[in-house]
């Protein structure tokens, strides 16, 4: 052999041992990583867990004097942005502010309602929550208020166990402490930077229950658009479809009877102006430049209906309207949080449920539209402004509100330049709270039903869906548990199934990982997939395997099962193929990112199953025996490796730095071997071993 090959040295060492093996090839060594004690690991680790972006560097060779502003700064962002101010600014935050303000209006009302709430807790909603954001969120366009599946997901949990009908006064106790208990849940997330929880709800997740969450929602909405006066409080599709028709024959003679089930009015009213809401949708959507088209819709819609109602009143009794909405600012609801009885484990699950996914949908949200503009949105920022606005907005009479992407999307398209346009909308709310509570005394609530499935059919992602069956079928089915889940059997199970099903993916890929034979480029020394490359070819008497997922107490069987069989797949080759005797297994590890004493055990234990194979092979002239070589082992894989001592078992020539080098160090050392052409160092210790 021309090079000696035992390639692990210290770090402090001189890091490549060279000499030519044959013409432009060079042999280097394998290094450990720098030395670190036991706690600069565990240092290291959590930073880099908890603190991926360094906050803290701009900190750093600082005066006091600028600490103190940059931690002003850090903690309220307004104060980054505020003193760079100007009035030409305010022009474009004034129309985006006043643009969104005309769209949270009517939507806040809906949105209450779809949880279930009077109407007022709505407006409530988009007047403080916003002022709260405007100090501490990080994001220049997102448009803070409820959002449809926050209010969903509260109205569905809250009334399987409370009737806000029958006990208005404990659902409402209920709602403000859901509401405390999700902006608590969401801080903590953010202060102890534990954002990647939310991570479990992957695109697929959400593309299935938004969908059908959207459509459970427009199902609701029904109740509405019929006139329906009796109707199911359950958010499943069959009892739903149930309270719809049961009493069809009933609508066939509506006309007739009084006690009709449905009515006409309703009907053609509420479909009217859904319709008109879906054109100017699709209108905005085809063109960017009239956005203000379905921005300015919904309050049309009030406006318009509002007017008829009034002026026709006395001939459209059948159509319900809101009625007295009080006037004045949010009144304080401290003392009704419900923090003792019965029903709080129900007010906290609420909370966490609602928290997570208002949370998910803000951030979001706000990354992508940070993004069109090309400037970042601090994760954990986001998910401690979310938080404490929550948490303000349950002490004011709100319920959960976040960062929404109709709201967003139209403060964008206004041109919005700073989080000044959600105070302009936050004053314009006040005054409608101060002074114009009285003009939606006569606002039917079929059009609030109408703004709600104008606003979520959005939502139902058929596109999304058809694209994830087309790339990931594993995400296509945790689509679909989603979407049926939310649609048969409620929106929080549904929510759970999907989840699980995500985790189920992340468990099947982290016990079942991949794993591939490689083989040469002709001409290089490039190495990869025989099954992906067809110019790649075998390499005679190698079998060179990767593995491409860190090795674990999980899936170290499986592994060792895998590859065991790829040596006997690969021997029923040779012999079909009468090729070379099979002489080196090589593991390349440049894909396994860490390994576990599990997975050393399995190298061990692999390493001794080609020892007994090499026995075997001096007793039968149809075996030859099988040296194991790993290749490019990461640093952290690398240092396990040498703590554990098994580098020792695999000899000099046990471990090299690229794949190429392996196979070019030991076909030389083959050739350097004229008595035992097949000799290594694993050969000599089993000829050891047989004398």
């Amino acid at each position: 052999m021309g090079v000696n090959s035992n390639r692990v040295e210290d770090f402090s060492s001189h890091r490549i041992n060279t000499e030519p093996v044959m013409p432009g090839m060079e042999i280097h060594t394998v290094c450990l990583s720098p030395k670190k004690t036991t706690l600069q690991k565990l240092k290291q680790r959590l930073s880099e867990i908890f603190f991926p972006d360094d906050p803290l560097y701009r900190f750093k060779n600082q005066t006091w004097r600028k600490k103190l502003l940059l931690g002003l700064q850090f903690l309220f962002p307004i104060f980054q942005w505020a003193p760079e101010y100007r009035l030409k600014l305010l022009r474009s935050d004034i129309i985006s502010g006043l643009t969104i303000a005309s769209l949270a209006i009517p939507q806040g009302i809906s949105y209450a309602k779809l949880a279930n709430l009077p109407p007022i807790v709505g407006l409530y909603s988009s007047f403080v929550p916003p002022l709260i954001y405007a100090i501490l969120g990080s994001s220049s366009h997102l448009g803070v208020g409820p959002v449809s599946i926050a209010s969903l997901i509260m109205g569905s949990m809250l009334s399987e166990t409370v009737s806000p009908r029958d006990e208005p006064i404990l659902y409402l106790k209920l709602a403000f402490t859901a509401t405390f208990f999700a902006g608590l849940f969401q801080a903590s997330l953010g202060l102890l930077r534990l954002g990647f929880v939310i991570d479990f709800l992957s695109k697929a997740t959400l593309v299935g229950f938004m969908s059908g969450a959207a459509v459970i929602v427009s199902l609701q909405q029904l109740k509405g658009l019929l006139g329906i006066s009796h109707f199911t409080s359950k958010m499943q599709f069959i009892p739903v479809m149930s309270s719809v028709f049961k009493h069809r024959d009933e609508a066939s003679g509506i006309i007739k009877c009084k006690e009709a089930f449905w009515s006409w009015q309703t009907i053609v009213m509420g479909f009217s102006f859904l319709v008109f809401m879906l054109t100017t949708r699709h209108i905005s959507m085809k063109r960017a430049k009239l956005f203000w088209v379905s921005a300015a819709a919904p309050l049309t819609s009030v406006i318009l209906s509002t007017l008829f109602v009034f002026c026709l009143r006395s001939k459209t009794h059948k159509i319900s309207f809101i009625g007295h909405l009080p006037k004045g600012l949010n009144p304080p609801s401290a003392n009704m949080l419900y923090f003792s009885g019965p029903d709080l484990e129900l007010a906290i699950k609420t909370g966490i449920v609602t928290g997570i996914l208002s949370l998910t949908e803000g951030i979001s949200v706000g990354r992508t539209f940070a993004a069109l503009k090309n400037y970042q949105v601090d994760g954990n920022k986001e998910m401690m402004a979310i938080g404490f606005m929550n948490m303000a907005g349950s002490c004011s009479s709100c319920f959960v509100t976040t960062g929404s992407f109709s709201r967003s999307a139209v403060n964008y398209n206004a041109g919005a330049q700073t989080a000044v346009s959600n105070i302009v909308m936050a004053t314009a709310v006040l005054v409608t709270l101060l002074f114009l509570m009285p003009l939606f005394y006569y606002t039917p609530n079929v059009i609030l039903g109408a703004i709600i499935i104008s606003a979520v059919i959005g939502l139902i992602d058929y596109q999304a869906a058809y694209c994830l069956w087309k790339v990931d079928k594993l995400d296509f089915l945790a689509c679909l548990c989603s979407f049926f889940g939310v649609l048969f059997i409620s929106v929080p199970l549904g929510l759970g199934i999907a989840v699980g099903v995500s985790v189920f993916k992340i468990l099947l890929h982290v016990t079942r990982p991949n794993s591939l034979i490689m083989g040469n480029i002709k001409g290089t020394q490039i190495y990869h997939s025989l099954s992906r490359y067809k110019e790649a070819s075998r390499v005679p008497s190698f079998l060179i395997l990767a593995i491409e997922s860190p090795i674990y107490f999980a899936n170290s069987t499986y592994l060792q099962e895998r590859i065991l069989r790829w040596i006997r797949e690969e021997d029923e080759w040779i012999k079909a193929n009468d090729g070379s005797p099979l002489k080196c297994i090589i593991l390349d590890m440049t894909a396994v990112t860490a390994i576990d004493t599990s997975g050393i055990d399995l190298l061990c234990e692999l390493r001794k199953m080609l020892e007994k194979r090499s026995l075997k092979a001096r007793l039968s002239p149809n075996q030859s025996h099988l040296a194991l070589v790993l290749t490019n082992p990461v640093g952290s894989v690398m240092e396990k490796l040498h703590q554990s001592k098994m580098l020792d078992s695999f000899g000099l020539n046990g471990i090299y730095l690229a794949v190429g080098e392996a196979v070019a160090d030991i076909s030389a050392l083959w050739k350097s071997q004229p008595d035992f052409p097949e000799d290594c160092n694993e050969t000599r210790q089993c000829k050891e071993t047989m004398r």
